[in-house]
């Protein structure tokens, strides 16, 4: 969301619309919006348009309002959110959301379907992943960091066909799609009940009908009473574990096949467990009650990523013991989640939907599918740390004669014909001679196969530089052919020096110290020199 700031002249501006005005009274939008109000004449009309609207008298205060009227559309409605649109909830542990995810698309693959994520990182992660694993559907993504005209062209297409959508909440605001939104799938739990009605506002749009579904994970179960407590009609349905498809054993080969998937998966673990570090509600987001190894496995990654951000309390929780406060405090809050989901059980629709992927209430719910299925195949996860016992019993090793009895490790070395089993010395460095003569034996063959490497290696790299020189040697005479033939065509009479060959007959009269003429350098005097230069000046001038 973005506030431009026009270049007009406003004092004569009756009317200020702000929409969204929830989100734009924001402290992250106050510097722009104090800058536009104070340029504009107190004596004007303002309308504030938003599906949560907020009633803050300092917000109203900061925009001049003075017995503001508030027209709700839904204030004396049964529901805060459209009739059409079925609202339903599953309760998903956290390292089984993606496999959750994977079998409704796959459930779903004539829908179009908005999915909503926490961070930028998840959303590429996804997206990437599901994309290489191709499961049927056109997909897409979204995410606020995109420049301007990709998103307006994704948008399009997504509004265009049928696809799949992964965004964050960048498209939880603004965005009204031509077509139906069949599906609004929201993976992570929003972090409020406005953000929650945003999103699923995607869909049952101007009297169309729509569907959404939240998973939310064990330890975020108390966001069900918060937005059951505003008017927001939402049951929970058990998960169907027969269709349900586990993704992680894929997703952990993918990020073998392709590294650079590695490092998006470990983003995307690490800022998820960041949002939820940063939330403000605490009684539904509580990263110390997140499953943080099952998460990371489930995601592929071969390792858990560290986490600097949390305390190392957090990160090593070793588990307390029977009678311990911290264990009954512990039961006591198991003993209440347990109520609490009696008491929203009695809520649940009486609906199931198409295709048999969400659950008849005979069939076992996710959360107690058994604790052996929820743990991933790609790793063994670490529940206690291993202590190595130095005062352990050593074995030893046993030696066998050729009927079978046991015998002394160095048994073999002994004097067999004594019986007394009595070791001989003379033997035993005899032996250890034999096999130093061996190793120095095979040191020297070692060293032999190395120089001689070593001398190939040279051999090699001289003839490749051999051959570099002769190359450009090449590219030489072909420059000395072009320049003299552009000489030749332009009448240049100019004197070429002449080619000199390696290993021809003028390299071995120069050697021998002649030159053109002749005439031995050496044998002449410096007189005789002096006279030859001037004669040959003279006859080329003549």
């Amino acid at each position: 969301m973005r506030l431009q700031i026009l270049n007009v002249h406003s004092s004569r501006i009756q009317v200020l619309v702000l929409d969204e005005a929830d989100r734009i009274l924001d402290v992250g939008f106050k510097k722009a919006l104090n800058a536009i109000i104070s340029q504009l004449p107190n004596q004007r009309q303002t309308l504030l348009f938003s599906a949560t609207q907020t009633k803050s008298i300092q917000d109203l205060a900061r925009l001049s309002l003075k017995d503001p009227e508030y027209l709700s559309v839904h204030e004396e409605s049964v529901a805060a959110t459209p009739d059409r649109l079925r609202q339903i909830a599953m309760i998903v542990p956290l390292d089984q959301k993606l496999d959750m995810l994977w079998s409704f698309i796959k459930a779903h693959l004539t829908s179009k379907i908005l999915v909503f994520l926490s961070s930028c990182k998840q959303v590429k992660f996804v997206f990437e992943a599901f994309k290489k694993l191709r499961p049927g559907i056109p997909l897409k993504c979204l995410y606020g960091r995109m420049k301007l005209e990709r998103r307006m062209g994704i948008y399009s297409q997504f509004c265009e066909q049928r696809s799949v959508l992964f965004s964050t909440d960048v498209a939880s605001r603004g965005l009204d799609f031509d077509k139906a939104v069949d599906w609004v799938v929201q993976v992570d739990c929003p972090e409020d009940v406005a953000t929650y009605i945003h999103r699923v506002g995607r869909a049952a749009r101007f009297g169309a009908s729509g569907q959404s579904v939240l998973f939310l994970a064990p330890s975020e179960i108390e966001m069900l009473a918060k937005l059951q407590a505003q008017k927001i009609p939402i049951h929970t349905i058990k998960a169907n574990t027969k269709r349900l498809q586990p993704v992680t054993g894929l997703l952990a080969a993918m990020l073998v096949k392709y590294p650079d998937m590695q490092y998006l998966a470990q983003r995307a673990f690490t800022t998820y467990l960041k949002s939820i570090y940063l939330q403000r509600d605490k009684e539904v987001f509580d990263v110390t009650k997140l499953p943080i190894e099952e998460f990371s496995a489930s995601l592929g990654l071969p390792m858990t990523p560290k986490i600097r951000f949390l305390n190392q309390k957090s990160k090593c929780r070793k588990e307390p013991s029977e009678g311990h406060p911290l264990q009954q405090q512990n039961d006591s809050e198991d003993e209440m989640v347990k109520i609490r989901k009696k008491k929203l059980d009695v809520s649940k629709s009486k609906e199931e939907v198409e295709d048999g992927f969400l659950l008849d209430k005979e069939e076992t719910p996710l959360e107690e599918g058994g604790n052996d299925a929820s743990i991933p195949a790609t790793r063994i996860l670490k529940k206690k740390k291993l202590k190595i016992n130095i005062h352990r019993p050593v074995g030893t090793r046993v030696v066998f004669d050729e009927e079978g009895n046991t015998l002394p490790p160095l048994a073999t070395l002994a004097d067999t014909n004594s019986g007394d089993g009595v070791l001989q010395l003379d033997k035993v460095k005899e032996r250890y001679e034999k096999m130093k003569e061996e190793m120095r034996r095979q040191d020297k063959e070692d060293k032999l196969l190395h120089r001689q490497r070593l001398r190939e290696k040279r051999i090699k790299e001289k003839m490749k530089l051999k051959r570099g020189r002769a190359e450009e040697e090449d590219d030489d005479v072909d420059d000395e052919d072009i320049t003299r033939s552009d000489g030749e065509e332009t009448g240049d009479k100019t004197t070429k020096r002449s080619k000199i060959y390696f290993d021809s007959d003028s390299d071995i009269e120069e050697k021998k110290g002649k030159n053109r003429l002749g005439i031995h350098a050496d044998s002449i005097s410096l007189a005789e020199q002096e006279a030859l230069a001037l004669k040959l000046l003279s006859s080329m001038h003549s």
